[in-house]
């Protein structure tokens, strides 16, 4: 496949990021933070199911296009960095999804694409550092709205 085909993709892929639903689901993502296979199953039967399936999945496909040759992976990482926020939220308790699920290869294109990154279990633990940051600045920021209503 040429650049300028790979660019296209990535470019389609990104427009579908921006659909609304998807774009919704997204948010609601970024602050849903799993500490166990329990939460996780939590929120697959509440609410957010669609939405928490709508990201994992989005991503372990679009990984799929890569770990497959579908898309230059230099180029496809380099022109996202979400899936390794997604990825890192979920990795900690993958193995515990896994065994939960009876499904050994749960989202194994999307950890076959995460663990080539170079350095990516530093960037990983990076990225839960920040998003433990954010997490705590939302709620301090939730006390003192609540403090001052």
């Amino acid at each position: 496949m040429s650049k300028q085909e790979d660019a296209n993709l990535i470019l389609r892929l990104y427009k579908l990021r921006r659909e609304p639903v998807m774009r919704e689901a997204r948010n609601w993502f970024f602050s849903f933070n799993p500490t166990s296979a329990a939460e996780y199953m939590e929120a697959m039967m509440g609410e957010h199911s669609g939405h928490l399936r709508m990201v994992i999945s989005y991503w372990d496909m679009a990984a799929s296009l890569v770990n497959n040759g579908g898309l230059d992976e230099q180029m496809f990482n380099d022109a996202n960095g979400e899936h390794l926020f997604i990825f890192a939220k979920i990795e900690p308790i993958l193995e515990e999804l896994r065994q939960t699920w009876n499904q050994p290869d749960m989202l194994k294109h999307f950890e076959t694409l995460i663990r080539r990154i170079p350095n990516n279990k530093e960037k990983l633990a990076g990225i839960r550092e920040r998003i433990k940051m954010i997490s705590a600045m939302m709620a301090e920021r939730a006390k003192a709205q609540t403090a001052t209503a």
